[in-house]
């Protein structure tokens, strides 16, 4: 399964994410996107149903099982959704480059937090991770392929 980047920015390792939980992979492997500051157009990474919809993350489970996390920086849930507007609604059926959110890693800047945003495969095994993008990525671009 090709998992595409939500969103425009600097694609980079996982262990550069400024939390823990993330860096360590402990939800999982994936890659991390350094957004570009301006509004961005969240997608989704995957077709599948919405499982999960927050205004700081949401996780798309496509046909096979697989779930992927996407979370909108660091900390961000002390926003209170005022960093974005969800533009689909959770247990939707969604296709791969559909708009999820649109969000304003400005404002999570303004904030003093992180606009990092970790691309997670859940509860994967880093092995199965492969084709990684590092340096710049457009939204819709590949970003990893999970085995």
């Amino acid at each position: 399964m090709v998992v595409t980047s939500p969103l425009s920015g600097i694609a980079l390792p996982l262990h550069k994410v400024p939390d823990p939980v993330f860096a360590k992979a402990i939800v999982g492997p994936g890659v991390a996107i350094t957004p570009n500051a301006e509004e961005q157009l969240v997608l989704a990474p995957i077709s599948g149903r919405l499982i999960k919809l927050k205004a700081h993350a949401f996780v798309i489970t496509g046909p096979d099982g697989h779930s992927i996390l996407v979370h909108l920086g660091i900390d961000t849930v002390q926003l209170n959704g005022s960093d974005s507007e969800l533009l689909a609604t959770e247990g939707q059926l969604i296709a791969a480059g559909d708009p999820v959110a649109r969000w304003h890693p400005e404002r999570v800047i303004a904030a003093g937090l992180s606009p990092v945003c970790p691309v997670i495969a859940l509860d994967a095994s880093p092995e199965v991770i492969s084709t990684i993008a590092e340096g710049p990525v457009l939204a819709g671009a590949d970003l990893f392929t999970w085995e």
